[in-house]
């Protein structure tokens, strides 16, 4: 399998304080196990460019661009919410951030690649068509799943997450839209206290209890999501690839491992080779344990090269 890896310098430079879990070290980590692990030469790498307003308000209104532009501060940080923040790279990063899953969606329609990973900051699933939130500004897979449909008259699409987190940005912009299935894996009851059990027959639930482990998570998503994925019959995976469901993560309590990121890996891969030609594209969003991100991100890039899981070495 040929893989796109896709980020950008400018994603480094947004950061909501040295305290603030969403750092830039995420990418570092990322990269320096990924290249332990010998995967990171293996993919086309690539820098992302910018999304445009064109691509943005396709999912986001033209006022809520300019209300973010309004809130860049000329130094220091600014506030959005009790825990996003704004520095003045910030909404540049995110610019970029949306920008790779364009260009990973370009990549796998143009036969570039089979799939892409978009290794960016800040994370995008918490994002909702008018609101900033949860360390999010913009939605990175709706922004791609936009330009999918309007560059390539893609119809059918399938938003796979299995962050900790529920997407409610995702669900917000999506919810109802029957040729968007949405696949969603969450600690319950747990942030963002909105769209927990989201009532959209196009949205598939799978609440987690705290502790769920490997073996029930994986029964789960056998359940829940194989069944939709075939009668849905995507025509493009995106996957919204948050890592905080590990064990080690501080911000969730549920006990996934490594290689249960390159399990789930697989299993998307086998309904894009039987669907959507291969296409698959995943876009980083959380993951804040920072050792356990790197080594679930590079057992995720290595299942979508096609290669048998191994466990990873620490990087020195």
């Amino acid at each position: 399998m040929i893989t796109a890896f896709i980020s950008h310098p400018h994603c480094d430079r947004h950061h909501m304080g040295p305290d603030h879990p969403e750092s830039p070290k995420r990418l570092d980590i990322i990269r320096a196990h990924m290249a332990l692990a010998g995967v990171l030469q293996q993919t086309m790498q690539a820098d992302a460019k910018p999304a445009s307003d064109e691509q943005l308000v396709r999912i986001h209104p033209a006022r809520h661009l300019k209300a973010l532009e309004r809130c860049v501060p000329e130094r220091g940080l600014i506030n959005l919410d009790s825990d996003t923040f704004m520095n003045p790279d910030s909404l540049d990063a995110a610019r970029f951030a949306a920008g790779a899953v364009i260009a990973g969606i370009d990549r796998v329609f143009r036969h570039q690649a089979d799939n892409a990973f978009c290794a960016v900051r800040p994370p995008g699933h918490h994002a909702e068509a008018s609101e900033a939130m949860g360390f999010c500004f913009f939605n990175n897979v709706a922004v791609g799943a936009a330009h999918a449909r309007a560059r390539y008259g893609v119809r059918r699409i399938a938003i796979i997450d299995f962050d900790v987190h529920q997407c409610n940005g995702t669900i917000d912009i999506f919810g109802g839209d029957p040729d968007t299935l949405i696949c969603t894996s969450y600690q319950y009851p747990f942030y963002p206290w909105r769209h927990l059990r989201a009532g959209f027959d196009n949205v598939i639930d799978t609440p987690l209890d705290a502790g769920c482990d490997s073996a029930n998570y994986r029964k789960l998503v056998e359940r829940d999501w194989l069944p939709a994925l075939q009668a849905h019959r995507p025509e493009l995976i995106l996957v919204s690839a948050g890592f905080d469901a590990h064990r080690e993560d501080p911000l969730g309590d549920i006990c996934l491992e490594d290689a249960d990121y390159h399990w789930i890996t697989e299993l998307l891969m086998g309904v894009a080779r039987s669907h959507a030609d291969n296409r698959l594209v995943s876009v980083l969003e959380g993951g804040y344990a920072l050792d356990a991100l790197g080594r679930s991100a590079a057992a995720h890039v290595c299942a979508l090269l096609g290669q048998p899981y191994l466990p990873a070495a620490a990087p020195k």
